[in-house]
């Protein structure tokens, strides 16, 4: 599979599978690299000199409207992926391309349109719990986690709700989520750091707004004056739908970049299929730092020899991806270096995160 360009926007071209090194019929086979095993029919971390590790990209299920909220504590059998731990996997490829238009079509109806429509509570939403999250984590030797909540004014408390659910698990740190256009975006920011959220998330497609429109604009200025990070999704993914895409252009990023100085900005997925853009204001501006989520094994190669290695974090968008593919590039990325793997895995998540210097530990 690759991604085009085409006058309409980005769009996935499926291939012949080649199984080679990094390529494998199913997320277990990669227990053929040196650093992983399958226990009870689980991938796990097996390499002790691994580690601590902080995963700064995961969700759980989020509840719009008339959706049932789901029980974030509630532990169960296994957590169904977007991309499932039988499907093949290409460590080489931006993330999404390994997934199936059939198997995207299903996602979307059973995560995300049930985020919004379901009364009951089903479907893939149900495994998308912190219960769950715990467990994954704990398999590849991650110490940590950090959930991204999303709000729509007036149909949803994803943010509160995610965050004070957080306070029961220590290895689980809980972002806040404030839409720019709120009628109390201020103080919705303002309770929200008061509970505990070091940052907030935003998504310019899922929120329907650009990182440089007036009002989130604010947002971001105030997010500085709080010493309160931004993680953005960046860059478009191929799957967004047009309007969606041209919202999170990289390019509309540089604007509050450039004005904001006190704000960091972590660019979610290194601004996806654009990397390269999100790389060059990486280097350009120190208020940036790029989370690693979704890219390829060779565009993480290039961000780690190019970019700012204090600003670099590890993610895996779970529950859309096993945790053990973004961990896999980094890993193969970093053979030969263990100083910058330490950075990447834990050192400058742990600094963003403000965590005890003792949970260091190893």
């Amino acid at each position: 599979m690759r991604i085009d360009k085409s006058a309409n926007g980005w769009r996935v071209v499926f291939m012949k599978r080649d199984v080679t090194r990094y390529r494998f019929d199913n997320h277990l086979e990669m227990a053929r690299l040196p650093y992983f095993a399958v226990r009870d029919g689980h991938l796990v971390l097996t390499d002790p000199a691994i580690g601590p590790i902080i995963d700064m990209h995961t969700h759980v299920a989020n509840a719009f409207g008339w959706a049932k909220p789901i029980d974030l504590r509630k532990l169960t059998e296994k957590t169904d992926l977007w991309l499932p731990v039988d499907d093949f996997v290409d460590l080489d490829v931006y993330a999404n391309q390994n997934v199936t238009p059939k198997r995207r079509s299903k996602m979307v109806r059973s995560f995300f349109v049930r985020s919004l429509l379901d009364p009951m509570g089903g479907g893939y939403r149900r495994s998308a719990t912190m219960a769950n999250l715990v467990r994954d984590t704990t398999d590849l030797g991650m110490t940590h986690a950090v959930v991204l909540p999303l709000d729509v004014p007036f149909i949803s408390h994803n943010a509160e709700t995610q965050i004070k659910a957080a306070r029961d698990y220590p290895a689980i740190t809980c972002l806040g989520c404030v839409h720019p256009f709120a009628r109390n975006m201020e103080a919705d920011l303002d309770k929200q750091k008061q509970m505990g959220a070091p940052g907030i998330k935003a998504h310019p497609s899922m929120l329907m707004v650009r990182p440089d429109h007036p009002k989130a604009m604010e947002l971001q200025r105030l997010c500085g004056e709080r010493e309160m990070f931004i993680l953005w999704h960046c860059g478009p993914t191929g799957i967004d739908g047009w309007s969606g895409q041209q919202r999170c252009l990289v390019r509309y990023f540089e604007k509050p970049i450039a004005a904001f100085e006190r704000t960091t900005f972590i660019l979610g997925h290194s601004g996806a299929l654009q990397m390269e853009q999100a790389l060059d204001l990486a280097c350009r501006y120190p208020n940036v730092w790029l989370e690693l989520s979704c890219q390829s094994l060779t565009n993480v190669r290039t961000i780690l020899a190019k970019g700012p290695q204090d600003r670099l974090v590890l993610g895996s968008n779970w529950p859309m991806y096993h945790q053990a593919i973004p961990l896999a590039k980094v890993l193969i990325a970093t053979e030969g270096n263990p100083e910058l793997r330490r950075k990447v895995l834990y050192d400058n998540a742990a600094r963003l995160l403000g965590l005890d210097k003792a949970d260091r530990g190893h």
